[in-house]
Parts: C-alpha cells; sequence; structure tokens
C-alpha cells in the first residue's frame, strides 16, 4: 500500500470533502478517477486527445449545471463542456479539470401543432431527428448522427436541409443559457437578446446552453440522395458538373464533391483501391422527380466507377456516416469558406498539395447559400452567409505512428487552398484557439461584437475551451 506524504494525504481529504459536498445538491453523476466509469466517461470522439480531468460530472438539469459551474470555479477548476464530444480540437475535455457532460440531458419535447421542438442541451441529431420525423418534421442538423446537437448549433450549424430551412443556429428561437456565474437565463429576441445573437453562431463562449427551443418545418420521411464516383482523370469534367449544378439549384438541393483515397471496399474495383477518386454528389429535399432530373448533368461527365441513386428515409441518410466516422479514431480536420471557383481552385482542391495518397488528407466540398444566405450577415454570430461552399480538410486514421505524416499533409492541403478561399472558415471545423485564427473565422465586426457579448455574461472568460473569443476590456 502506498503512503502519501502529509501535504498529499491534506490535498485528498479536502478534495473527496469537496466533492461530497457537490453530491449533496447534485442529482447527476459524478465521476472521478478511481471510479471504474472513469476511462469510459474522459474519452471523447477524436482519438488524439487523451487528457485526465479531475471528474466528470453529468448533470440531469439546469440547476445541477449551476451547481457544477459554481463548484469548479469555488475549486478554480477549468472547466470543459461536452454535448457529443465531437470536436477536432479536443476542448470538450480538459487536463485536471472538470468536464460538464451533458449526455444525460436528451429529452426532446415537439409541439406539431406550433412547429416547435424543445431540445435539452445534451441531445444528439439522431434524438431530434427521431422525434420531429415521428410528426413529418424536422429542423437542420449535420450529416453524422451521434454529433452533439449544443456544439453544432453554438458554431452555425449546416447539412442536407440547410440550404432549404436556414443553419441550425437560425432555427433557434431560445434558448435556456448558465452563465458563468451559475444564474440561468433565457436567450430570445426578447430576453437577453445581446446573448440569444452570440449563441448563433459565436460557440460555447457565453456558458453553458442546457436547452433549445427549434423552430421545426413539415419534411420527410424521405429525401433523394446521388452519389457518382469517378476516376481522378475524370475529377475536373466532375467538378465543374457539381458547379454547374450548384449555380442554378433550387434551395432543395445542396450539391458536393469529395476528393479521397478509394478504401479496400467489394463495391470498388480493385484497381481503384488506394487511388484517388471523385465523388460527385447532391441531395434534393423537395419532389424525387425534380429531383431526379438533376442526375443527366452529372452522368454526362463520363462512365462512373460507381453510382448511388436512391430515395432514402431522412434519419437513413443522417446516419450514412456514422460508422466512418466513429468514436476513437484519429481525427484533423480544417475548413475554408469558398466564394469563386476558377480552375485554380478546381485544380488545388483535386490536387491535394500533391500529398501521397496513403496520407493526403480528404477533400469534401458542401454547397452553402440558399436560405443561409438570405440572413442578414448582423442578424446572428454567424459569419460566412456569403459563401457559396464550404470546402472541409479532414482526415481520419487509426495508427499513432501516422500522425506527423497525416497532420502534416492535412496542413499543407489546407495552405493550398486558403488563398482561394474567403479568408474565414466555419467555426466548428478550425483546429486552433489562436486569436487570429478566430478572429478570421468570425470576421473582425463580428468578433468585437463578440468580445463585448462576452465581457457581460462571462468577464473572466470561465469559458474558454472552445473557439475562445476574450471578452472586452473596461
Amino acid at each position: 500500500m502506498t503512503t502519501l506524504a502529509p501535504d498529499e494525504q491534506t490535498r485528498t481529504v479536502l478534495e473527496e470533502s469537496a466533492v461530497a459536498d457537490l453530491r449533496k445538491g447534485f442529482d447527476g453523476e459524478v465521476v472521478l478517477p478511481a471510479d471504474p466509469t472513469y476511462d469510459a466517461a474522459r474519452h471523447v470522439w477524436n482519438g488524439m486527445v487523451d487528457k485526465r480531468p479531475a471528474v466528470v460530472v453529468r448533470p440531469r438539469g439546469a440547476a445541477d449545471v449551476a451547481a457544477a459551474i459554481r463548484f469548479a470555479r469555488a475549486h478554480e477548476l477549468e472547466i470543459a463542456v461536452r454535448c457529443g464530444g465531437h470536436g477536432t480540437s479536443g476542448q470538450s475535455t480538459t487536463d485536471g479539470g472538470i468536464v460538464l457532460d451533458l449526455g444525460l440531458m436528451r429529452g426532446v419535447r415537439v409541439d406539431p401543432s406550433n412547429r416547435r421542438a424543445w431540445v435539452q442541451g445534451g441531445c444528439l441529431l439522431a434524438d431530434v431527428d427521431r422525434e420531429t420525423q415521428a410528426h413529418g418534421l424536422a429542423t437542420t442538423g449535420g450529416v453524422i448522427s451521434h454529433t452533439g446537437v449544443g456544439g453544432l448549433t453554438l458554431g452555425g450549424g449546416y447539412g442536407y436541409l440547410g440550404r432549404k430551412l436556414g443553419l441550425a443556429c437560425d432555427n433557434v428561437l431560445s434558448a435556456e443559457v448558465v452563465t458563468a456565474d451559475g444564474e440561468i437565463l433565457t436567450a430570445s429576441p426578447d430576453e437577453h437578446p445581446d446573448l440569444y445573437w452570440g449563441i448563433r453562431g459565436g460557440g460555447g463562449n457565453f456558458g453553458v446552453v442546457t436547452a433549445f427551443e427549434f423552430r421545426v418545418h413539415p419534411f420527410g420521411p424521405d429525401i433523394l440522395s446521388v452519389d457518382l464516383a469517378y476516376s481522378i482523370d475524370d475529377g475536373p469534367a466532375a467538378i465543374r458538373a457539381v458547379l454547374s449544378i450548384a449555380e442554378d439549384a433550387p434551395d432543395e438541393v445542396v450539391a458536393s464533391a469529395a476528393v479521397v483515397t478509394a478504401r479496400p471496399m467489394p463495391m470498388i474495383p480493385d484497381a481503384f483501391h488506394g487511388r484517388p477518386l471523385v465523388w460527385a454528389s447532391y441531395t434534393y429535399a423537395g419532389d424525387v422527380d425534380e429531383g431526379k432530373r438533376l442526375l443527366p448533368r452529372l452522368k454526362a461527365v463520363g462512365e462512373p466507377i460507381l453510382e448511388f441513386a436512391d430515395v432514402m428515409p431522412y434519419v437513413a441518410l443522417q446516419r450514412g456516416g456514422d460508422d466512418t466516422q466513429r468514436h476513437g479514431q484519429r481525427q484533423y480536420a480544417k475548413s475554408h469558406f469558398i466564394r469563386a471557383t476558377p480552375d485554380a481552385f478546381v485544380d488545388a482542391f483535386l490536387a491535394r498539395a500533391g500529398a501521397d495518397p496513403a496520407v493526403a488528407a480528404t477533400g469534401s466540398l458542401g454547397q452553402l447559400g440558399g436560405a443561409i444566405s438570405r440572413v442578414g450577415p448582423d442578424e446572428t454570430a454567424f459569419s460566412g452567409r456569403d459563401a457559396l461552399f464550404d470546402l472541409v480538410i479532414a482526415s481520419t486514421w487509426e495508427d499513432p505512428a501516422l500522425d506527423a505524416d497525416r497532420l502534416a499533409a492535412g496542413r499543407a492541403y489546407g495552405e493550398s487552398i486558403r488563398p482561394l478561399s474567403t479568408g474565414r472558415s466555419y467555426v466548428n471545423a478550425i483546429d486552433s484557439d489562436a486569436a487570429d485564427i478566430v478572429r478570421a473565422a468570425f470576421g473582425s465586426d463580428n468578433y468585437d461584437r463578440l468580445a463585448s457579448v462576452k465581457a457581460r455574461y462571462d468577464p473572466d472568460n470561465v469559458f474558454h475551451l472552445n473557439q475562445n473569443v476574450p471578452p472586452s476590456p473596461g
């Protein structure tokens, strides 16, 4: 048995006593390093992130969240907030601090008559899709069903319905927010409107959002999904076909393209395994027959290696990438908003900075615009409404020995795209909390306004594990 030094014994007793006090007024779960569930509780989606918090708390409601914040501040513990834990930067956990894991708060209530949904802050996209689709309703979510609704929405949030229904944050009617002093507030157009502005695209800078009220819309149950795979030689023509569809697309369309390294799979001919492929794709969130009329424009490129054109349940499409983006893999991501797509952009997109296909990052080009662009640039904190596309550079791998090569390839690819971008990026997909990168992502005007809101609701920058905007001075 190990004997602790006197100062270590005192510190341990104080910690145990403090945690005992926390438990008295806490209805949720408290997980400490000695508990058998600790390793599972501390892990996040990105397998590269391996941190050890002093305590993980799993609140059941806003009162628990407020108690946990007060506890953390009294004991000078850094606070990390976790919904789905999907951020590549790993900012939903901390070394030696406290993790507020909202995973027990996954209730959804739908009012179909008034087209409203009340969503707790720990919900995943799958929770919301399941409950809203039961009423033939939906609101914009991402493209991986185990993504946390909170993190996605606070950073903007787009997916297959974004051009038709607006961003996830555009559909937030109100939110319950627990601030840095443990106060429980409502943020809406009528109550704390500055906070309401800030949480719609400004990230988790202002507090813990424990519930959202979303506007929901008639939609579903089916959606058309079209994916054609082409050889890299046909890549330029395939990309231009996608761009052509996007140019005059109705709001129901989300056109996309990707350049990837083909994995060994039965449906891909052996000759293409390990080689670059180009996917030319779109979804159509409307009349299926109308959507199918676009397909010949993609097939005019040439003979595709693979072709999928399926009408499927929206909830199935939302789950389509869940396994490839499963928890525990090593992840890198970088985003660039794109306003123009000249030949130089197409070339850089396909080249992937000249990296070996074995380590090269994937480039995924997703269409924006539509309803997203019809919200005024100063109506929410989300920046980038003038972008036509978001190009996300991403890499996923298993072997830690590949870390250096994968990260270097991803960063080189990003640098090759940056001069062709707007200079801004999707806040949920930036890989740094450096002040200049965050300012560029939000834009200077929004950044300064966010800093002012931050000064009111979190003047001590308690919530800094995010795309951080420090409070403005004075």
